[in-house]
């Protein structure tokens, strides 16, 4: 019987509250919205009975009830929602007729019960038919004309706001799923393409070093000079192919960035952001992987509030340092470490760099990252941009050799 009782009031997973939870965000946060219902006791003002005992007997009595059934609409699945929404606007027509505070509780059920999931004319037809019910029994009550149109258009106007307010937040679900299944076709055409490679790289290599060397074991007995040879051949053959190796694990390692500035893209277009970067250099694996995460926060960031029409990324080499700067046209203003500067600045401080941020308030904002990079393992790249997609850029390559 217990559990059943904290069955009852745990948060479903697909609820608002649930919902929140999972973006990082209180399971509470939308108790904030209950501050509205102080209209229940500020009505009374407008009323010549004033604040009498009718009015407390019914709000000692409904307000409970309405505060149970509005956690319920923000704590259970969405396909229960839109039940404890109509017990709402319910209990609120039932006690229009001697409580005109209740009409608060109507405006609280018009706005969950966008919490279901239903398209906007579907929200618009619900909201019309509510109100054009409510709108008939306070007429044949005879309510006040200022109550008999003030509430309809309430409810309307913030149900619309409310429906906006919903509809971002799916667009902001839906761009995530975007993005990761950017992230993850990348990662599949990544391995197919390692997996080619290293079949084009190795296949024919190792049969070569197998054929010599069965050669030479073959001549070993008869002619120790020419089994020699073929040992040496083998030997050159597998130094030749240790070097096409190290140079398809560069190929390889840029692969991440590149696959991040691929989804930046696609994010940002999606937010209608026109994105310009140049082709990504190739960095040792965990340069690289630090900055792609720093990469995808700074383009979340640039969809989310930068309010941009464009955006760039470049990449400059300087001292066997390596400059991530990624600028937009946006609002700007940033002022302290949110919207997760400071989780990229811990990014950036554990490889050994600096973060700096330029955000004039209307002027946009530029992100500068700075980190040491070894010389032996950075190739520069050309930081010349496209308009919409990566092109080819000419590249010189400075790698020695390994010991």
């Amino acid at each position: 019987m217990n559990r059943r009782i904290a069955a009852f009031f745990l948060p479903a997973p697909d609820s608002l509250a649930g919902a929140a939870f999972r973006h990082g965000k209180s399971p509470w946060v939308h108790a904030v919205h209950l501050l509205w219902s102080f209209w229940l006791f500020v009505t009374p003002l407008w009323s010549s009975e004033g604040w009498n005992t009718r009015w407390l007997v019914c709000t000692l009595v409904s307000y409970p009830v309405f505060l149970l059934l509005y956690y319920q609409s923000v704590v259970a699945p969405r396909s229960m929602a839109r039940g404890y929404a109509l017990a709402m606007v319910l209990l609120s027509m039932v006690l229009v007729p001697w409580y005109p505070s209740g009409l608060t509780y109507f405006v609280y059920g018009c706005v969950m019960l966008r919490v279901c999931r239903m398209r906007f004319y579907s929200y618009l037809a619900w909201l019309t038919v509510l109100n054009a019910t409510l709108l008939l029994e306070t007429l044949l009550l005879q309510y006040p004309w200022q109550a008999i149109f003030t509430i309809p258009v309430t409810s309307f106007i913030v149900g619309i706001v409310i429906n906006a307010e919903r509809a971002n937040e799916e667009k902001d679900a839906q761009l995530q799923l975007s993005h990761d299944e950017v992230r993850r076709l990348a990662a599949t055409a990544e391995r197919e393409r390692i997996g080619r490679d290293l079949h084009d790289l190795l296949g024919h290599t190792l049969s070569l070093i197998t054929l010599k060397l069965e050669l030479s074991r073959k001549l070993f007995d008869r002619d120790s000079e020419a089994a020699r040879r073929e040992i040496e051949d083998a030997e050159k053959v597998a130094r030749h192919a240790l070097a096409e190796v190290r140079s398809a694990v560069t190929g390889i390692r840029t692969a991440d960035l590149a696959a991040e500035l691929a989804s930046a893209r696609l994010l940002l277009a999606s937010s209608m952001v026109h994105l310009d970067y140049g082709s990504p250099p190739a960095l040792p694996g965990e340069i690289e992987r630090g900055l792609s995460l720093v990469l995808r926060e700074a383009a979340t960031n640039i969809a989310r509030h930068a309010a941009a029409s464009r955006a760039r990324i470049e990449w400059v080499h300087e001292h066997a340092r390596m400059c991530m700067q990624v600028s937009d046209n946006g609002r700007g203003g940033i002022d302290g470490d949110g919207n997760g500067l400071s989780g990229m600045r811990e990014r950036v401080r554990a490889l050994g760099g600096t973060l700096t941020i330029d955000s004039p308030r209307g002027r946009g904002t530029c992100l500068k990252v700075i980190v040491p990079v070894p010389t032996l393992r950075l190739v520069e790249t050309s930081s010349a941009f496209t308009d919409a997609t990566p092109r080819d850029h000419a590249a010189t390559a400075s790698e020695q050799p390994a010991a």
